[in-house]
């Protein structure tokens, strides 16, 4: 697997493919710097080195050029966080890109125009991809956000650096975490997955079973497993055309030795709302009118336990709709039982865009081993698919 540290940037300019979709207010300011930090590291090795930095990315689903999805709009952001003033283009190809690339100095970063303002990105465009590559001498891919995309800027480029590309060190920290949960000799290996939906999550639990030794599963999900075994769940969330897919799953993981864990009890309310009347009852006999929002007390001692034993994790999904205070404890405490676990030597990989919402929003992200900046990408990798921005590199 090359990386940067495989080439010397003096003197270069290196096209970073980063990925800075980040949400934007409506003054159109950044309210989330995680991506755009997570690009540091990579741009100060290049800028340390001696070279430059030509930053490429896409923002949002425009259909074409709109003010609202301009790159421009987190030039600012961008140049506070990687410490440098960030250049910027009002394009990605052509003539005016070109010349800006040339007139770019060692030690500088120029970010380009939204790639998607161009429908050639997205198709994987061969011409476009082309255009892309005059604008450095290495190609660096650093955005696992996207790694899932056969994009022009994601894939396709690669073909034009045969022997100049590699990861940043944000994408090969994400390969390596990730291969580290997956092909793990450190057990028991615990997975965690919530959620709401079984079905986004079937290829992920057919895939990790081989791989894993407990596996708990909490959030709205655990609902059609609860309901496919017989039990009362009130007006709680549930696949009822997925039942027989629950129970095949259960008896999947009992003929490969996995241990399931499901809650027992469950915080329920008599409406979807934080201001709700509640109860902890059986999560088997949720009265109608009823729905579980939250892991219950037993739940949670009982999934700590199992994850206090655990020496590899993997956490993808809440446990209850922690959004809303009053249903945020499960989640809460399968965060403090991870960081515990983590402490004591264990290693934790946090993935998913829910359950990376959870662990910043109450102060675990730096108590876990890795926190995954990709949503669908991690999914994909769980699911034991290629990816084809890692494979354009490896290739």
């Amino acid at each position: 697997m090359k990386t940067i540290d495989d080439f010397n940037f003096e003197d270069k300019k290196a096209l970073i493919r980063v990925d800075f979709n980040v949400p934007l207010n409506e003054n159109l300011e950044v309210t989330d710097l995680t991506r755009i930090e997570a690009a540091k590291p990579t741009n100060e090795n290049i800028l340390e080195d001696g070279g430059s930095a030509v930053l490429m990315s896409h923002l949002g689903r425009p259909s074409g050029p709109e003010q609202k999805f301009s790159l421009k709009n987190i030039v600012e952001a961008a140049s506070d966080v990687i410490g440098v003033q960030v250049k910027f283009v009002g394009n990605c190809v052509g003539e005016e890109v070109q010349q800006a690339v040339a007139d770019l100095q060692n030690g500088e970063v120029l970010l380009l125009e939204n790639l998607r303002f161009h429908k050639e990105e997205k198709a994987g465009d061969k011409d476009f991809a082309a255009e892309l590559a005059k604008n450095g001498d290495i190609y660096v891919n650093d955005a696992f956000g996207s790694a899932h995309r056969a994009h022009a800027s994601t894939a396709i480029i690669a073909d034009y650096f045969p022997e100049t590309k590699c990861f940043g060190y944000l994408l090969s920290k994400e390969i390596e975490s990730l291969q580290k949960v997956l092909g793990s000799s450190e057990k028991p290996v615990t997975a965690i997955l919530g959620g709401s939906k079984v079905s986004s999550k079937i290829t992920v639990i057919e895939n990790i079973l081989d791989k894993i030794d407990h596996l708990i599963i909490g959030g709205g999900m655990s609902f059609t497993f609860i309901k496919a075994m017989g039990g009362q769940i009130g007006n709680s969330i549930c696949e009822d055309d997925k039942l027989d897919l629950a129970l095949d799953i259960l008896k999947q993981a009992e003929e490969k030795g996995v241990k399931v864990h499901l809650p027992v009890d469950v915080v329920c309310a008599d409406s979807f709302s934080n201001d709700a009347n509640t109860q902890v009852v059986d999560i088997k006999a949720i009265p109608d009118g009823w729905e579980g929002l939250d892991a219950g007390p037993k739940t949670n001692v009982g999934f700590s336990f199992v994850i206090a034993q655990s020496k590899t994790i993997l956490w993808n999904g809440p446990v209850g709709v922690f959004e809303m205070p009053k249903f945020a404890k499960g989640t809460i405490e399968i965060g403090n039982a991870v960081a515990d676990a983590t402490a004591e030597g264990a290693f934790s990989l946090v993935g998913g865009g829910d359950s990376v919402a959870a662990v910043k929003q109450f102060g675990f992200a730096d108590k876990v081993s890795y926190v995954s900046t990709g949503g669908g990408a991690m999914l994909e990798m769980l699911e034991g698919k290629t990816l084809p921005g890692i494979a354009a590199i490896m290739s």
